[in-house]
């Protein structure tokens, strides 16, 4: 994921992660890093909150955590989103990520 975790950053008792969100996606799946935030596409629309639920599910499935653990806390109705997981640290994301990363090569 090179030296840049810019999209990665403590917050209050978890982590705060920098998410650009392509919603309407063939599949769900991290493409990379876009900018100072990682890609993320998912499969449902950006209607009614939709694209948001598939996020953070998608999200806490990958990281197997909770869902109830990940919070948008920024971008509810922008494709820019900050995303607080809580009761973590950035070792654990970060470990989690750069394996998904890692299998896209």
């Amino acid at each position: 994921m090179g030296s840049s975790k810019k999209f990665l950053q403590p917050y209050k008792d978890g982590v705060r992660l920098e998410v650009y969100l392509q919603p309407k996606a063939s599949r769900s799946e991290i493409v990379g890093l876009y900018g100072e935030a990682l890609k993320i596409k998912v499969k449902a629309p950006p209607v009614e909150g939709k694209a948001n639920k598939a996020l953070l599910l998608f999200l806490a499935d990958l990281l197997g955590l909770p869902r109830r653990r990940l919070e948008i806390i920024s971008g509810l109705t922008s494709r820019r989103k900050s995303i607080y997981i809580s009761q973590t640290n950035l070792d654990a994301v970060q470990k989690a990520l750069e394996l998904k990363i890692d299998e896209k090569g």
